[in-house]
């Protein structure tokens, strides 16, 4: 096992390959970035507090405080924990299994074809182009994902999660109060079909799907407002309990979409623009 101390910024080239990394700060920022490279190359640009503590053990690259383990993060919402702060950049191989874990920090992953998995207390996260499978659980912050091509599934109590250009087969999201934004990539017709399954105590649930989409779809809210852009569906109640329900396309897919008091609205993604439209739009058709 190699170990190093960073008390103060500093660059870090590894030799060994990675194949699984470890990261858990407090406060500040981690950017972990998929490349083609075999080797790990880590930058700590920023540092306040006790050092952290970097150690590679076989091919399981660890980044970390002494005091800060995988399953007692949520104890470092105290005035204690607050007073560190770290901004961790990493490059690992595409490949590379990603455990992090943040207390009022943010988190930015991009890139990774392995397997993700987030927990954040609070701060918000950020994932960008991941292949692999990803579980994200967060208490109060937020969850951006876009073009995430692997299975999705989020637990919150109080964060919004956006998913942007999802592709991915299986997306579940549970919240509490958090809003759940759902945009589907219009690609998505072409793959596997979708399992999406949504629910939420008190927060809005909007799902926007392309046009034609194919999917089985039963939205259900207690007390809140149902919006529907899609002719095919049935939109039934009108005081307490209403309900989405029917078959888009030829229902390959699945839809389903649970709030108590929130809101539930299915939009439809704009038709792709013909190529006639297009030329007159850039003003070669007058």
């Amino acid at each position: 096992m190699t170990e190093w101390s960073v008390a103060e910024p500093r660059k870090l080239t590894l030799t060994e390959p990675v194949r699984q990394l470890q990261v858990r700060i407090v406060s500040g920022t981690v950017n972990v970035v998929g490349t083609d490279e075999p080797t790990a190359r880590l930058e700590v640009s920023e540092i306040k507090g006790p050092p952290l503590i970097v150690t590679q053990e076989g091919a399981t690259l660890t980044i970390s405080y002494e005091d800060l383990h995988w399953k007692g993060l949520h104890k470092w919402l105290e005035s204690k924990g607050l007073r560190r702060r770290a901004v961790v950049s990493v490059a690992v191989p595409a490949g590379t299994d990603i455990e992090v874990g943040t207390v009022a920090a943010e988190a930015v992953i991009s890139g990774i074809s392995g397997r993700t998995d987030v927990r954040s207390v609070s701060g918000d996260t950020t994932l960008v182009k991941l292949s692999g499978p990803v579980r994200a659980d967060s208490v109060s912050g937020s969850l951006e994902a876009q073009s995430v091509t692997g299975d999705l599934r989020v637990g919150s109590v109080s964060g919004d999660l956006t998913l942007v250009e999802g592709a991915g087969s299986s997306v579940k999201a549970d919240t509490i109060s958090g809003a759940l934004v759902i945009d589907l990539d219009p690609q998505r017709l072409d793959g596997p079909p979708a399992d999406i399954r949504l629910t939420s105590v008190s927060g809005e649930v909007a799902i926007r799907l392309s046009h034609p989409a194919d999917a089985r779809v039963e939205a259900n809210t207690t007390s809140g407002s149902v919006s529907n852009a899609f002719e095919d569906l049935r939109v039934e109640g009108q005081w307490g309990t209403k309900s989405i329900t029917g078959t888009l396309g030829s229902g390959r897919g699945s839809l389903k979409a649970t709030t108590l008091s929130g809101s539930i609205a299915l939009l439809r993604r704009p038709e792709p623009a013909t190529e006639s439209e297009t030329e007159t739009t850039s003003g070669k058709v007058l």
